[in-house]
């Protein structure tokens, strides 16, 4: 679980968000003005900051530079200003991502993940474990019925992922966005390849899996062996 703050002055969508984050286990405290989360993020010290621009008593852009001079909470934008210029200047004074409106909670949830993976901080930091298997991000090591997988840094990156999620169904797509980085183009094989080479260190196959399961037409599943 994350603590999150979210600085959003729009109360419809700010109940959205609230409700759809705890939903996810997320624990959300809110702001609808520039200064109020300013106080809040300073106090509370929050794994991370969702800001929109469009606030009512000072650009969000400003806010984002103030709360820089004090603070290295990771940021995600979350505006309807969708112009580059926009995208470009938010990034190069801080923000660690940037995402237009309308999007779904379900992509900003992923996003958080994400920039808490990249940034080091919060709980996405913590040592996943499904079945038999072990992933230490902060170590960056995994290991198997207690032996140690010797896994190149994009194999981690993505048992990892996938081992976060166990249980669910995890696309290609979003492998490619999430582990990758790679969100506007990039090749599935890339990803099959990927995923070929972390099951042989699984001692598993395609066709006879014991913890990454192809869901045709879909994308992957990581789940512990049943039994």
């Amino acid at each position: 679980m994350a603590q999150i703050l979210l600085i959003e002055d729009d109360a419809t969508i700010r109940s959205a968000l609230m409700r759809g984050l705890g939903e996810r286990g997320h624990a959300v405290a809110s702001a609808s003005t520039a200064m109020a989360g300013l106080r809040q993020a300073v106090a509370d010290r929050p794994d991370l900051v969702v800001l929109d621009l469009g606030l009512p008593d000072l650009d969000g852009a400003e806010l984002l530079r103030m709360l820089r001079a004090v603070s290295r909470v990771p940021v995600i934008v979350a505006t309807a200003r969708d112009d580059e210029a926009d995208v470009v200047a938010a990034l190069r004074q801080g923000a660690d991502d940037y995402v237009v409106k309308p999007f779904g909670t379900a992509q900003l949830d992923a996003r958080i993940d994400a920039v808490l993976r990249r940034t080091g901080t919060g709980p996405a930091d913590a040592t996943v474990t499904v079945g038999g298997l072990t992933a230490d991000p902060r170590a960056r090591r995994a290991s198997l019925d207690g032996a140690p997988l010797e896994l190149a840094p994009r194999e981690f990156d993505l048992l990892h992922y996938l081992a976060e999620r166990a249980g669910a169904v995890v696309s290609k797509r979003e492998l490619l966005t999430e582990v990758w980085h790679v969100p506007y183009g990039g090749a599935d094989k890339t990803v099959d390849v990927h995923l070929a080479w972390l099951r042989r260190k699984l001692g598993e196959t395609a066709a006879a899996p014991r913890y990454l399961y192809t869901v045709r037409g879909v994308g992957v599943r990581l789940a512990a062996p049943e039994g």
